[in-house]
């Protein structure tokens, strides 16, 4: 049974560091019809809940802890499955940022650079991407052709690095050593806005270098 990629738009706010914006976020659903993942929770459980319909959610999987892309991990764990709920996952280097957030509930699986996870018959590999966020991790599907960047690489450059928790140098050095390293055809799936591909942003990061 093929995987798929599904994909909807929600819109909330990002804060951080005394400022508030409005933001619309990305929700990207992998799986086939019978179990999927969801890569961050931002915004609206229902929305999130609505791709994903009738299928098991096997992982809610946080490309960083932003609270536009975390705010509602912990709601969407209580309702997935029927009530039954599944885990979040979260490189630990960003704890400082989900404490931010979230006072009172932890994540449920560590994310190590490496790790890889598996949803029907396709295989995602978490890349430790650091510099937006400490913990910020994008995750590579060779077999779809495509990564999902979170907030380190969107069509145009790097993402932002002017809040705490976050370097310039760090993010570029991040790209440029595991995101260069795939296919130039690699489509980039954002937390924000549209696709990219890893060779249309190849030399504008290997210029920041």
């Amino acid at each position: 049974m093929p995987v798929r990629v599904d994909h909807a738009v929600v819109s909330g706010t990002f804060s951080l560091d005394g400022q508030t914006y409005d933001v619309d976020n990305n929700v990207w659903v992998v799986g086939d019809d019978v179990e999927c993942i969801v890569l961050d929770a931002p915004h609206d459980v229902s929305a999130i809940l609505d791709v994903v319909g009738e299928r098991t959610l096997k992982a809610i999987v946080l490309t960083h802890a932003h609270d536009d892309h975390s705010r509602m991990a912990p709601a969407l764990r209580e309702a997935a499955n029927g009530g039954s709920g599944a885990p979040i996952l979260l490189h630990p280097d960003d704890k400082p940022l989900w404490d931010l957030v979230h006072t009172d509930h932890l994540w449920d699986v560590d994310v190590a650079d490496g790790m890889t996870l598996t949803v029907g018959d396709t295989t995602l590999t978490a890349l430790h991407t650091p510099g937006h966020a400490p913990g910020a991790v994008c995750w590579y599907a060779p077999t779809l052709g495509c990564v999902f960047s979170g907030d380190t690489l969107f069509h145009g450059g790097p993402g932002a690095t002017g809040r705490s928790f976050s370097d310039h140098p760090t993010i570029v050095r991040s790209i440029a050593e595991k995101l260069l390293a795939l296919p130039d055809e690699t489509v980039v799936h954002t937390g924000h806005g549209d696709d990219t591909t890893i060779g249309a942003e190849r030399a504008g990061i290997e210029a920041a270098l």
